[in-house]
């Protein structure tokens, strides 16, 4: 188990935002040591992880709470609950996400590929440059 400190410094997420991200429902209230100190399993630093990944990859607060909103699905499928419509839901959330992923990626490559270019260019200008004095 780790503490709120540990777990920021785990995540790489401020204790600040673990406390606003419990507050606004992204995260569950994690086990509380003597009812007051905030402590988190391993599973709680995976989870955080990866809605950290989610949020680096830019996808929006709202839509991550959308995909939270009914709680973890692995817990519930041993229950027998009903998971179609959450199931449903978070597909359709991670296509989106993934499809918007894509898009950013093919920018970047595209962008890539222009600073190699212009690097190469001032590599010919440089050494023309030299070779000239």
């Amino acid at each position: 188990m780790y503490t709120i400190n540990e777990a920021a410094q785990k995540t790489g997420i401020s204790a600040h935002t673990l406390r606003y991200y419990e507050k606004i429902g992204l995260l569950p209230s994690p086990v509380r040591e003597n009812g007051v100190k905030r402590m988190y399993a391993e599973t709680d630093i995976s989870f955080i992880l990866f809605l950290s990944g989610l949020k680096n990859t830019g996808m929006s607060l709202n839509e991550i709470s959308e995909f939270v909103k009914d709680g973890c699905i692995m817990q519930k499928m041993p229950s027998g609950s009903t998971l179609t419509p959450s199931l449903t839901k978070r597909l359709e959330i991670l296509r989106k996400h993934l499809g918007n992923m894509v898009a950013q990626r093919q920018q970047l490559d595209e962008i890539i590929s222009l600073t190699e270019g212009k690097i190469s260019i001032y590599e010919s200008m440089l050494e023309e440059v030299s070779h000239e004095g």
